[in-house]
């Protein structure tokens, strides 16, 4: 019996002593689980707390987009305000063959602003027109931007009699002889224009055709005697890509005449032939009167157009062709008027996204200038006096 509580009393004191051990063991692990728990949480909560910082970069960025417009604005005054070419000089002696728009480009990045540095002197007889010999002078106006003025040159002293002539020896705007060439042997006829002009009725001796040395017989004609004209076959009709009327024809060639006898009709003779003339051929003047005294400045509307037709129909268009576009006088469109020339933007292919290529357009790029020099209703003849690029019938026109 003795025994038996020895051993229970043993087993007691054990078990007392083994409880603060376990107390503190269970103690341990408590603390150790709410540290790995708090850390845990901790390590979860990380990726969720820098979120916030990324949303505050990306914010960041878009205030530079946003002054980036608002910088635009600053731009416009190079748009709009003459700037000198960085090789500008101080005076240039005008030379036999300058043209206006050469003269503009010596001094001016963008020749179209020539009318906003060009000073009128009112002691200077005809102070607009520009002739060989004179200097031309760069100064600065009383508004601080630059000024060019005229010295006539010295062999001016012109006599009454003699200023005729002097206007006809004034500088062009643009290169005459082109644009004369084009005119007296349009490759394009204006819709009304093809109805008014004179035309073959008929030829002596009833021939099908007529070549050189042949007669014919004109209506409508009012020349005198050894006048020469130029026949014109009206070709295929010139059509509008955006409104689809009818805005004129295609020109063709035939022949050159010259009268014989005026008279209703008048009698012709055939003096060259690149083709056979037939009844109802057009008859326009060889020598016309194409006023080139204007000077090249900018549309001030805005104007949007196309080009629709090119002389002898070439494929690619380069500097000092002519070409017609589909605006005109109720455009707004006068002689003088320079405008851009926009290569039109082709649509490729994007093969890089996947299996499946989708079609991007490409933007309308400036590859070009362009200057009006003759104006019907609804089209105008121009002359293309820069071509950065290879320039094609469709290529957009738009303001410099």
């Amino acid at each position: 019996m003795l025994d038996y509580q020895r051993v229970t009393a043993r087993i007691d004191s054990r078990q007392c002593a083994s409880r603060p051990l376990r107390w503190a063991l269970a103690s341990i692990l408590i603390i150790g689980s709410l540290a790995a728990c708090s850390g845990g949480k901790a390590t979860r909560d990380e990726p969720a707390t820098p979120p916030p910082p990324p949303p505050a970069e990306a914010a960041a960025p878009p205030a530079p987009a946003e002054a980036a417009p608002a910088a635009a604005p600053a731009a416009e005054p190079a748009a709009t305000q003459p700037v000198l070419n960085p090789t500008a000089p101080q005076k240039y002696v005008v030379q036999r063959g300058d043209t206006l728009w050469d003269i503009a480009s010596k001094f001016l990045r963008d020749p179209w602003f020539w009318p906003e540095i060009w000073y009128v002197n009112p002691q200077i007889e005809n102070p607009h027109l520009i002739y060989p010999g004179d200097t031309l002078s760069l100064g600065v106006g009383a508004n601080g931007q630059p000024v060019v003025s005229l010295e006539r040159g010295a062999g001016e002293r012109l006599s009454p009699q003699m200023r005729a002539q002097s206007l006809e020896d004034a500088i062009k705007a643009i290169p005459y002889e082109v644009v004369a060439s084009f005119m007296s042997r349009p490759s394009v006829i204006e819709k009304d224009q093809a109805k008014s002009l004179p035309y073959v009725l008929a030829t002596r001796d009833q021939h099908v055709i007529a070549a050189a040395g042949n007669e014919i017989y004109a209506m409508n004609l009012n020349a005198e005697q050894n006048a020469r004209y130029n026949i014109v076959h009206v070709g295929d009709p010139l059509i509008d890509p955006e409104s689809h009327d009818v805005v004129g024809y295609q020109g063709i060639y035939t022949a050159g005449a010259r009268v014989m006898r005026p008279g209703k009709p008048a009698k012709l003779v055939l003096t060259e032939s690149s083709r056979e003339t037939r009844e109802g051929d057009r008859l326009i003047a060889d020598a016309l009167d194409v006023p080139l005294d204007f000077v090249p400045h900018a549309p001030n509307g805005t104007v949007k157009g196309q080009i629709i037709s090119v002389i002898d129909g070439v494929t690619n268009i380069g500097a000092y062709q002519v070409v017609v576009v589909n605006r005109g006088g109720r455009n707004g469109l006068e002689a003088g008027h320079v405008l851009g020339v926009f290569q039109r933007g082709e649509k490729v292919k994007d093969r890089t996204t996947g299996a499946l290529s989708r079609s991007v357009q490409l933007p309308d790029e400036r590859a070009g200038t362009f200057m009006v020099f003759k104006t019907y209703d609804r089209i105008s003849y121009g002359l293309i006096m820069t071509a950065d690029h290879p320039l094609h019938v469709g290529d957009t026109i738009g303001n410099p």
